[in-house]
């Protein structure tokens, strides 16, 4: 057979949609910059909501970058990995999702410039890998040390985090109890900070304004008292937290019981009666006067606890008495025989208390409790659950300051200032990573530019004044979105974890990268139980995304 007569060979199903060379990093480029574009307009203390509407129509208003992203219904493969570099900070920080996103959109933007320039992608890719480690040199030298002592620099660090969300109108009031809540439930072991911010609960509340929000050193439990006779107030709570029923066990397997007398029945109901009053007796011989149960209470037993004057609660979640047990100092029991003075917690009040319309049990003045609960407070659904949102990052915010260690200022000044030292870093490399290097340090300019932008006011005069202020040796030189002046940051006040941007700028350089060594995109068909690529094929975004 001759050379030009030979058949081409298929390897694929006809039906498969593939993309190839600079197209399909064109469309991958397109996908990620169109998901950094959406939340880009929500950055900064003048930032702007997002209103998103699911299949049930039930609403959320946010600027929380991760909870748009998470709701938004995204289908493009690259888009996706965009939106998981917003998951891993949110889940490694808690905060600075937005920035992570934005940042990766503005490296692959500025390697789509590179990319039109003849430079392949992996000399590209090589350059925002020696970016990204000199950038993270730079921001372990330019951070400030915080300690656990440092109330007032937490809570600067807090009000940053909830400036520019639902909870500004009451942040100053917030952000003291949020850092109350994290000292409260540090542990400090061998000269280093632990933190677990489960240890930190919080409920939210409709009908009251958020300044009515307060911290309760203990635990909130939305439960009510089993029984309208037990007292709705105890002081000096003794604690028993039992992990067993509080009724008659069924048998293991199915039995008939024949009674041919009705003094049996009788019997037989006494026998129950004197089982229950006995698991009453051994409450009542701990020295208990309050009891959290995780199972079932009968009836019965109830009637005797309520007689004895004891506060009971019964199918308590675990979680919740896994806190309880840490707020108190009690010991979860799960064989009622086994129940001690030992095993008793110490809560100076419990109580139950109307909020908004529904009971709750407030187990509050612990000594030393490692367990404590926010109430936050929201005029309605919607305002509360961003409060509850702006609280999460504060949280997040103090922690990874306190376990770190290191914090910096914030308002666009560590990114100029990462801007201009890369700069230089590129002058010392010859090859063509130079102009990545170069593009890796634009790109880190997109931070002030957008908080500018957002505040209606010129990012060019803005991004000039902040690189002035920073030729004269002033690092923490920031923009001031209200008043449009250049200001230090630190001075004023706005304050983040070193946690933020270095967990940001690292996972955004990761995700630049692996997007633009992608050359080939290959979509099963719809027949394959492989993942299907979104209508209009390797079209960028499908059309219901944005």
């Amino acid at each position: 057979m001759t050379e030009g007569n030979i058949q081409p060979i298929f390897i694929l199903p006809e039906d498969t949609k593939r993309t190839s060379g600079k197209d399909a990093q064109r469309m991958n480029i397109m996908a990620a910059k169109a998901v950094a574009q959406t939340v880009r307009t929500t950055l900064g203390p003048k930032g702007m909501d997002k209103m998103l509407v699911d299949a049930m129509n039930d609403v959320i208003v946010t600027n929380d970058g991760v909870t748009i992203l998470n709701e938004m219904n995204i289908e493009h493969p690259a888009a996706k990995m965009i939106v998981e570099v917003a998951k891993s900070q949110e889940d490694q920080v808690g905060d600075g999702t937005t920035t992570a996103v934005v940042l990766a959109g503005e490296m692959l933007k500025k390697a789509e410039d590179l990319l039109d320039q003849e430079i392949h992608p992996t000399i590209i890719a090589k350059g925002y890998r020696l970016a990204s480690k000199k950038a993270q040199e730079i921001l372990e030298t330019m951070a400030e040390d915080v300690s656990i002592k440092d109330d007032n620099i937490l809570k600067d660090i807090a009000i940053t985090a909830m400036t520019g969300k639902g909870a500004e109108t009451a942040k100053e009031a917030l952000a003291e109890l949020v850092v109350k809540a994290v000292k409260d439930v540090a542990e400090v072991e061998n000269g280093s900070i632990y933190i677990d911010t489960e240890n930190i609960k919080i409920e939210k509340r409709i009908g009251s304004s958020a300044e009515k929000s307060e911290l309760i050193r203990g635990i909130l439990i939305d439960k009510e008292k089993v029984h309208a006779g037990m007292p709705r107030k105890v002081d000096h709570a003794q604690i028993a937290l039992i992990d067993s029923a509080l009724e008659i066990k069924n048998t293991e397997i199915d039995a008939k019981i024949q009674i041919t007398d009705p003094s049996q029945i009788e019997a037989f109901l006494e026998q129950e009666e004197k089982t229950l009053r006995n698991m009453v007796d051994k409450i009542i011989a701990s020295g208990a006067n309050v009891i959290f149960c995780q199972k079932g209470i009968d009836d019965l037993a109830q009637h005797f606890l309520a007689k004895s004057t004891i506060f009971a609660v019964r199918r308590v979640k675990q979680s919740d008495m896994n806190k309880l047990a840490k707020a108190t100092g009690a010991k979860v029991v799960s064989n009622l025989n086994d129940l001690s003075k030992e095993d008793l917690g110490v809560a100076g009040i419990v109580r139950e208390e109307k909020v908004g319309d529904e009971e709750m049990v407030f187990v509050e003045k612990c000594k030393n409790p490692k367990a404590v609960t926010l109430l936050i407070r929201g005029g309605t659904e919607h305002v509360s659950d961003e409060i509850k949102r702006a609280v999460d990052d504060a949280i997040g915010d103090i922690t990874a300051t306190l376990k770190d260690g290191k914090a910096v200022g914030g308002a666009g000044a560590p990114e100029i200032e990462l801007a201009r030292q890369l700069r230089k870093f590129a002058g010392y490399h010859k090859g063509r990573e130079q102009l990545a290097i170069h593009a890796f340090a634009d790109a880190m300019e997109i931070i002030p530019r957008t908080l500018a932008e957002n505040a209606g006011l010129d990012p060019i005069d803005i991004i000039t004044k902040l690189n002035q202020a920073h030729a004269k040796k002033e690092k923490w030189g920031g923009v001031d979105v209200f008043t449009g002046k250049i200001i230090r940051s630190w001075r004023a006040g706005i304050i983040e974890p070193l946690k933020i941007k270095t967990q940001a700028i690292g996972s955004a350089a990761e995700v630049a990268e692996m997007i633009l060594r992608i050359d080939d995109v290959i979509a099963s068909s719809g027949k394959t139980s492989g993942p299907q690529m979104p209508p209009g094929g390797m079209g960028g975004m499908p059309p219901g995304m944005m």
